[in-house]
């Protein structure tokens, strides 16, 4: 078997996810994970499939004409030697991050350098705006999932964060996730 990660993204429409998903199956393939979302009319996602070695190319050549039957465009990497989430999870001490202020500019930016400073990796990051209670502007909220090296303290990087959420105004949590 051989493990691809698919990148997507159309113009929202019924039948997008089941298009891509006939044609995993139609070539033997086995959808493994996955991660979909609708963000500003478009369709997103990105999927790791195993597909018999056997029917690869056919798999790989069938992919365009998913741009012409549904309007999804869809690119395939093979993965690296061993794509599992297991075996990337185990590298690191797991955190949850959560993140709420007002919206501005550069937030995202100031977290991630953060996390970056103190060897941390973001296996997965969610972040929204909606209206402020009352008129009070936008909030921006954001949730990541976060590993950090073996030898790094929590601490370390929690100090890191509560210096930038002083600047940027918004309520920092840092919790070891179950």
């Amino acid at each position: 078997m051989t493990t691809y990660v698919l990148t997507a993204i159309g113009d929202d429409r019924p039948g997008l996810v089941a298009a891509l998903a006939a044609a995993v199956d139609e070539h033997g393939g086995n959808w493994v994970d996955s991660q979909l979302a609708l963000l500003a009319g478009k369709f997103a996602g990105i999927v790791q499939v195993e597909l018999p070695d056997g029917e690869v190319e056919a798999f790989l050549a069938a992919l365009p004409a998913l741009a012409d039957a549904v309007g999804l465009d869809v690119e395939a990497s093979a993965a690296g030697a061993d794509g599992s989430r297991a075996a990337h999870a185990a590298e690191g001490v797991p955190f949850r991050l959560r993140l709420l202020g007002q919206d501005r500019t550069g937030m995202v930016r100031e977290v991630t350098s953060a996390l970056t400073s103190q060897g941390a990796t973001i296996d997965a990051l969610r972040s929204w705006a909606r209206e402020a209670p009352e008129g009070g502007g936008m909030l921006f909220e954001a949730e990541a999932e976060v590993r950090l090296p073996g030898g790094v303290e929590a601490d370390g990087v929690r100090d890191a964060l509560e210096r930038i959420a002083a600047e940027l105004m918004v309520d920092l949590e840092l919790d070891a996730a179950d």
